[in-house]
């Protein structure tokens, strides 16, 4: 086999390789810092959510619906980090949820919010 023919086999096959990766790589967000995302919850989150992201802030009491309880496993085990990202930009009723969860999407950057995400999933989901 001459080098040519196996650069023609070849080149179809990662040619077909990275079609296959190119809409996980577009697709893929990166990653929050949940170091940083303490200091976006303790500023904006816990007067709802809690310390303990128990939902029982100093404002949960006046809320009905209350605020997500973030310790609740098997509840918060079932909503994906994307979604938790939508509502947290766009506010609850953006994604059928509660209306009184405001969007923070104008206020905090994108960077932010997946940071404070990644927290929460960090802290709370054990």
């Amino acid at each position: 086999m001459s080098h040519r023919t196996a650069r023609s086999r070849t080149f179809p096959s990662v040619l077909a390789a990275l079609a296959l990766a190119w809409p996980l790589a577009a697709s893929a967000q990166p990653t929050g810092n949940p170091t940083q995302g303490k200091t976006v919850f303790e500023a904006n989150c816990i007067v709802c959510h809690g310390a303990d992201g128990k939902g029982d802030g100093p404002a949960a009491a006046a809320l009905s619906p209350h605020p997500a309880n973030f310790t609740d496993h098997k509840r918060m085990s079932k909503v994906p980090d994307s979604l938790r990202v939508k509502v947290v930009t766009g506010g609850g009723a953006s994604q059928g949820l509660s209306p009184l969860m405001p969007s923070f999407g104008s206020t905090l950057s994108a960077q932010q919010i997946r940071d404070v995400v990644a927290y929460i999933r960090q802290a709370f989901s054990h």
